[in-house]
């Protein structure tokens, strides 16, 4: 009876999804064990030749670039003084803290020695690209939990510690965002020093601008990514007119991200690469086509942003082509000066998807016992939401008509 209640309690009713979940759970920690055991050769297909592959462009630079709806929502309610967005930013606070513990669970996995990650806070090396990555990512890390324990204190009604870090909300939003300025640039800074083992279709000075530009402009797509599967699993009102005005946001993103990119290719006299008939060249136009070229087609049409199932694919694809370019920086662009073909194993395969999955519960979890979705009065559907932003950030007004 006592082991019933237990599984009444804590796994409920086996369902289709449920039973996915452990079995890639169990898949991964299978994994895991072979990696931490018999190392990265059991377990990986790296090499000498490449020693980076999915663990570095999924789960590090993918998952950091995933995590960015945490510091461009706050710095859109926080600095800019945007209030009508405030019933997204705790879910998007709390998507961006789990996805930064799950990039450092990340390194850990992909690090020849994960036990000496500590050195990097006492054997400091302040000309590497990779300390200030390191810095910053612990640094931010620390500020989302910061940023996120409100929820924790209001659950446990603590008034006083909740009252103080209310004060602190300002300024522990613009450390997070030059925190995120600094590191999510600093990713692409990575690849500056290989010029000659990055292919041209995505070498350039510019790939910390690039980088930094995609993240803020995925971090709007990942709100509604977000908001709407939330509203699915816990039965909540989705806040349309909200995210239609991120949907319009992004799509100005997306058009600007576009417009560099295209300025940058003229500027290195590299078009000629976009039309080679490569497997770089493929995934290049499959990563601007569909992650970036249609979805701000699809978004730019207000039909498309008021209907709910559209608008969460419109997002879904930017979400798509952000990944497909991480994954391209990092795997497919190198391969050729590399002189060998890179495929994950299955073992890396499902160390990610474990981690991916272990998120997505953790997200349900919390969001199923703490006060993560703010009780807000109904906005028609019809009204549209304006956003002005004045020269001075603190002016910025938003009307609801």
């Amino acid at each position: 009876m006592e082991l019933a209640a237990l599984k009444d309690r804590y796994i409920g009713k086996i369902t289709f999804w449920k039973a996915v979940f452990f079995v890639v759970v169990a898949v991964g920690i299978y994994s895991s064990i072979v990696r931490y055991f018999f190392g990265l050769g059991a377990s990986t297909n790296l090499s000498d030749q490449f020693p980076w592959g999915l663990w570095i462009g999924f789960d590090v630079m993918t998952g950091v670039a995933l995590a960015s709806g945490g510091f461009t929502l706050a710095a859109v309610v926080y600095i800019f003084n945007i209030k009508q967005f405030k019933p997204v930013i705790r879910p998007a606070i709390l998507t961006a803290f789990l996805g930064y513990l799950l990039v450092i669970v990340g390194i850990l996995f992909d690090l020849g020695k994960p036990w000496n990650i500590w050195h990097v806070m006492v054997m400091w090396n302040p000309h590497s690209v990779m300390f200030e990555v390191g810095w910053c990512v612990m640094l931010y890390t620390t500020v989302l939990a910061l940023e996120f324990s409100p929820v924790v204190f209001e659950k446990f009604r603590m008034e006083k510690p909740l009252k103080i870090i209310k004060s602190a909300t300002v300024v522990l939003v613009i450390l997070g965002v030059i925190l995120s300025t600094l590191h999510q640039s600093s990713l692409g800074s990575l690849f500056l020093i290989v010029p000659e083992k990055l292919h041209p279709l995505w070498y350039s000075a510019l790939l910390p601008v690039n980088f930094f530009f995609s993240a803020v402009m995925v971090g709007f797509a990942m709100v509604i990514f977000e908001s709407y599967l939330s509203s699915r699993a816990f039965n909540k009102r989705l806040e349309k007119p909200l995210l239609m005005e991120l949907a319009r946001g992004a799509v100005f993103l997306i058009m600007m991200y576009l417009i560099l990119k295209f300025i940058d290719f003229a500027r290195r006299d590299a078009f000629g690469y976009m039309f080679e008939p490569t497997f770089e060249t493929l995934m290049f136009w499959l990563e601007i086509g569909l992650g970036a070229i249609v979805p701000m087609i699809l978004l730019s049409i207000p039909k498309i942003r008021r209907n709910e199932t559209a608008l969460f694919w419109g997002a879904s694809l930017v979400v798509v082509g952000v990944v497909m370019n991480r994954l391209n920086v990092a795997i497919t662009g190198m391969q050729g000066a590399a002189g060998t073909t890179y495929y994950p194993s299955w073992m890396e395969v499902s160390i990610t998807l474990m981690l991916v999955a272990l998120g997505f519960a953790a997200f349900r979890m919390i969001a199923k016992h703490f006060p993560i979705f703010e009780e807000t009065k109904p906005i028609p559907a019809s009204h549209k939401v304006k956003i002005k932003v004045s020269a001075k950030p603190k002016k910025a007004l938003m009307n609801t008509n």
